[in-house]
C-alpha cells in the first residue's frame, strides 16, 4: 500500500492552488453553481481511491448517492487535473500519497480538530514565545489564539510571540491579531504550506520557545511522534529541541499510528491534546508513559 500511495500529493498541488485562488468565488456562488458540492465529492472520491486504489463508476455513485453521469464527469475532471487515471468504467489512483494536500484534509475530523484547537490554545499565556508547525489542527489553534485579545499585549507591553514555519498560520495570525509573528525561512511545501530545509533551521536554532504546539501525522507510545515528510519532521524536531515544554495536538485517528520520519520520543512530550474518540486503552498507555492527556 505504501507504493500505491507514493505520488498523489505532487499531482494534487495544482488543484489545491486552484481552490485557493477561487475561494471567494466558491463561497459566493456555491448555491447557484454547486461548486462546493462538487469539491466535496472530489474529496470523497480521492478518499475512496486512497483506501482501495480503484473505484468503479457504479460503486462511487452508490456510495456518494449521486448519478453515474455525475461521477463520470467528476472522474473526467479529476483526470484532467492529473490526480487520477480514467479506466473503462471507473478510475485508478495515480499512486495516492499518505500526505494529501492540506485542503483535502480540512474536512476530515473537522469538529474534533476545532475542539482540540480551542483546548490547546488555552494552554498559551500572554507574553509567551510559542512555536507552531503546520497542519489542519494547528491551524485551528492559530484561529483560537487570534480571537483572544488578551494575548495581543500585556500590561507591561509584552506581546505573545508565535514562531512558525507555516505560511497559512502566519497569515491567520497577521490578519486577525496584533501578535508578534516570526516566520522561519526555508522552501515551501505546497502540500502543507510549511517551510522546510536548512534555511529555516538557521532561524530556529537562534530562538528559545516557552511552548511548542505541534501537530503530527502519528504518535505512538513506543515510536514517538512522527511526520510523513522528513523535511517537516526535521523542522518539528528543531522546535522540540528549542522548547521548554512540548504539547502534541492530534485527533484520535493519529494515536497509535506510525509515520515515516520521527519528530521526537514520547519522553520529550509533556502533554497530548486529543478528542473524545480516542481509544481508552491507548490514552491509558500514554498516561502510563508519563504524558498528561487532555481530551477535548
Amino acid at each position: 500500500m505504501g507504493n500505491l500511495r507514493a505520488g498523489l500529493s505532487f499531482a494534487c498541488s495544482g488543484f489545491a492552488h486552484y481552490c485557493a485562488a477561487n475561494a471567494q468565488e466558491l463561497s459566493v456562488k456555491s448555491i447557484e453553481r454547486g461548486v462546493l458540492d462538487r469539491y466535496t465529492r472530489w474529496n470523497a472520491l480521492l478518499e475512496l481511491l486512497t483506501d482501495s486504489g480503484r473505484v468503479t463508476v457504479e460503486d462511487a455513485a452508490e456510495r456518494l448517492d449521486v448519478s453515474q453521469a455525475t461521477i463520470r464527469r467528476d472522474f473526467d475532471q479529476l483526470a484532467q487535473q492529473q490526480m487520477i487515471t480514467r479506466t473503462r468504467g471507473g478510475a485508478v489512483a495515480n499512486g495516492v500519497s499518505y500526505d494529501l494536500p492540506l485542503r483535502y484534509k480540512t474536512a476530515k475530523h473537522s469538529a474534533e480538530k476545532q475542539r482540540i484547537g480551542t483546548v490547546a490554545a488555552a494552554l498559551v499565556s500572554p507574553g509567551m514565545v510559542v512555536g507552531l508547525n503546520g497542519g489542519t489542527t494547528t491551524t485551528e489553534v492559530a484561529r483560537a489564539l487570534a480571537v483572544r485579545p488578551e494575548l495581543n499585549s500585556t500590561t507591561d507591553g509584552a506581546q505573545l510571540t508565535v514562531v512558525t514555519n507555516a505560511l497559512n498560520i502566519a497569515n491567520e495570525l497577521l490578519v486577525r491579531s496584533r501578535m508578534k509573528v516570526v516566520v522561519t525561512g526555508g522552501v515551501v511545501r505546497p502540500q502543507s504550506f510549511e517551510l522546510v530545509g536548512p534555511l529555516g533551521g538557521g532561524i530556529l536554532r537562534e530562538v528559545t520557545l516557552d511552548l511548542a504546539l505541534l501537530g503530527v501525522d502519528a504518535i505512538d507510545v513506543a515510536l514517538g511522534a512522527a511526520a510523513h515528510h522528513e523535511g517537516e519532521a526535521a523542522m518539528n524536531s528543531l522546535m522540540v529541541a528549542r522548547a521548554k515544554r512540548v504539547v502534541i495536538i492530534a485527533d484520535s485517528s493519529k494515536l497509535g499510528s506510525h509515520a515515516f520520519a520521527r519528530i521526537c520520543p514520547v519522553e520529550r512530550v509533556e502533554t497530548l491534546v486529543t478528542d473524545g474518540g480516542a481509544d481508552p486503552a491507548t490514552v491509558g498507555a500514554f498516561r502510563a508513559a508519563g504524558i498528561k492527556v487532555i481530551v477535548a
